[in-house]
């Protein structure tokens, strides 16, 4: 499956808001001014061949909606990121995250206890 394009995703952050709907729906999820519909027509019939947006047909109108969860894609995202900027390791990508000057102790905190709860539910499954 492609990567998006910064429009593509717009659309589908909506599509996924909205989980069903038809195009002037999307259309008006866009601030103004919006973009031409036209325009966003072209954008969900790309999502539609790339694979990313399905549509089930009202005679001649059509309700789109994703044929991939905003998690999946996310996480599919994220794994491309690492791949790309950190050699493939999570290790590393974790350590950039340490190393920001922007984390506070708190957001440490939580980011320790997802880690430690995670790390307790592997070694669950493991016995």
């Amino acid at each position: 499956m492609n990567e998006l394009t910064k429009a593509e995703e717009q659309v589908m952050h909506y599509l996924w808001e909205l989980k069903k709907a038809f195009l002037k729906e999307i259309v008006e999820k866009f601030p103004e001014p919006r973009p031409a519909y036209t325009t966003i027509s072209t954008v969900v019939r790309v999502l539609v061949k790339k694979g990313f947006i399905k549509f089930n047909t009202f005679g001649k109108i059509r309700q789109y909606y994703p044929s991939i969860s905003k998690e999946h894609y996310f996480k599919r995202h994220m794994n491309s990121m690492i791949a790309n900027f950190f050699e493939g390791s999570k290790s590393k990508f974790a350590h950039f995250f340490t190393e920001d000057e922007d984390l506070n102790l708190t957001q440490l905190e939580e980011m320790k206890q997802l880690i430690e709860h995670k790390i307790k539910r592997l070694k669950e499954n493991n016995e």
